[in-house]
């Protein structure tokens, strides 16, 4: 397939946060999107303005049942992505990984479609390798309450590259490192939606442990980008590849710049550090400035700003 060419794209998970962005982009290239989510974690809302699009189909379905479609490409986002979501039905979240992804790898046997997988910095768990490459095997804890994530993730990716060795299947595997942006859940529980929404209401910043835990975040229009560039790379690359912004800050470092950005009057107050929650994660992203010829633009203020201002208005 000329890569080039006006396609019709499958994205699954396509309500949710990072593929309602995706969906936006795919469609003002000018291509043909089915969109495909349960609205378990995700809302209607961040797709609205895409549902009177010529170019744009909605269908309600879960990932876990077979669905039967005709499409060129496949973006598979499907899965609960934030603690707080994933942690409420484990069972049912290692099915969406599992089930979801086995799904999608034998649609995309039978249409002959690419097929790219979300995955996540999750699979290297709390690492022992700074900053982490994709030769990086991770240090996982398989029984824990985040393993139905990590593990559900890590099996997904070797069903990709099992399909790909047994069927000759064309695959790549992203791996997402954190990504904010418009559009997140109020109520996901994951760090920079947290702080912003307690320093809009003026209320207390909740930081885990002792602040000095890092993390590397990025803007969600960068992501994106990264994640078409590896869809459209050459067929021989399959990943993994590392996408996200290896700019690391402390969670403490995070905290202050929410609250000065807001100018909130919102003091910090420390938490226990929850079970296997990893202390560094910062994305080494050599592979993909290398081989996609991308890297992240937009910094953390820059990002920070229309976030703000999404929860601003969301929450008046």
């Amino acid at each position: 397939m000329n890569r080039g060419m006006h396609k019709t794209i499958l994205v699954t998970g396509g309500a949710g946060f990072i593929g309602s962005h995706l969906c936006e982009k795919l469609l003002a290239m000018g291509h043909d999107v089915l969109c495909v989510d349960n609205f378990y974690t995700s809302t209607r809302r961040n797709i609205t303005h895409l549902l009177a699009h010529p170019n744009f189909e909605l269908m309600r379905h879960d990932v876990t049942f077979p669905l039967f479609v005709e499409v060129d490409e496949i973006y598979n986002l499907a899965c609960p992505a934030s603690p707080i979501h994933y942690q409420r039905d484990p069972v049912q979240t290692t099915k969406t990984s599992v089930h979801g992804a086995i799904n999608m790898l034998g649609l995309a046997k039978r249409t002959g479609a690419r097929i790219l997988q979300a995955s996540t910095s999750e699979v290297y768990g709390d690492p022992s390798v700074h900053p982490q490459t994709e030769a990086y095997w991770g240090n996982v804890n398989p029984i824990g309450a985040r393993s139905c994530y990590d593990e559900g993730k890590r099996c997904a990716e070797t069903l990709f590259f099992d399909y790909q060795r047994q069927h000759g299947l064309d695959i790549k595997v992203a791996r997402i490192f954190n990504t904010y942006g418009p559009r997140m859940l109020p109520d996901d529980g994951r760090v920079v939606s947290n702080f912003i929404v307690q320093a809009l209401k003026g209320e207390d910043i909740t930081v885990y442990g002792d602040g000095r835990q890092t993390r590397s975040f990025c803007y969600v229009d960068d992501l994106v980008d990264g994640m078409i560039a590896l869809m459209d790379s050459e067929a021989g690359f399959a990943g993994p590849c590392n996408l996200g912004n290896p700019g690391e800050f402390t969670i403490r470092e995070l905290a202050e710049t929410v609250i000065g950005l807001i100018g909130s009057d919102s003091a910090i107050a420390y938490r226990s550090l929850p079970h296997d929650d990893p202390l560094q994660r910062q994305p080494d992203i050599t592979l993909a400035r290398e081989r996609l010829d991308w890297q992240p633009g937009v910094s953390l203020n820059d990002g920070l700003i229309p976030t703000i201002d999404y929860f601003r208005e969301l929450l008046t």
